[in-house]
């Protein structure tokens, strides 16, 4: 929601620029498997969201004013994501090996 909410309203790139809000398109795809607890698409998902931070960075470092902070809170969303799920895909990993 960040994403959409940033380009369209908050502090877009360029007036008139909303298709830079489509970039969150790609993480809606995932959304299937996410809610099936498909391991794979936890993985997928957590590559998607290492794009995310990139761009946080680059805009938190290259923007002012509300931009720059949206970044910073697109930064650190995607941080915690990132490690969420690889702390929940190692737990699944690790329970799903045999005892031993």
């Amino acid at each position: 929601m960040l994403g959409i909410v940033w380009e369209i309203w908050l502090a877009p790139l360029r007036p008139g620029a909303w298709l830079l809000s489509l970039k969150v398109v790609p993480l809606v795809f995932a959304l299937p498997g996410i809610a099936a607890a498909r391991v794979r698409s936890y993985q997928w998902w957590s590559m998607l969201i290492l794009g995310y931070l990139a761009e946080g960075v680059v805009r938190a470092a290259s923007d002012a004013g509300l931009s720059a902070r949206l970044a910073w809170v697109e930064t650190m969303i995607a941080v915690a994501a990132f490690t969420a799920i690889v702390l929940y895909v190692r737990r699944v990993r690790r329970d799903a090996l045999p005892p031993g």
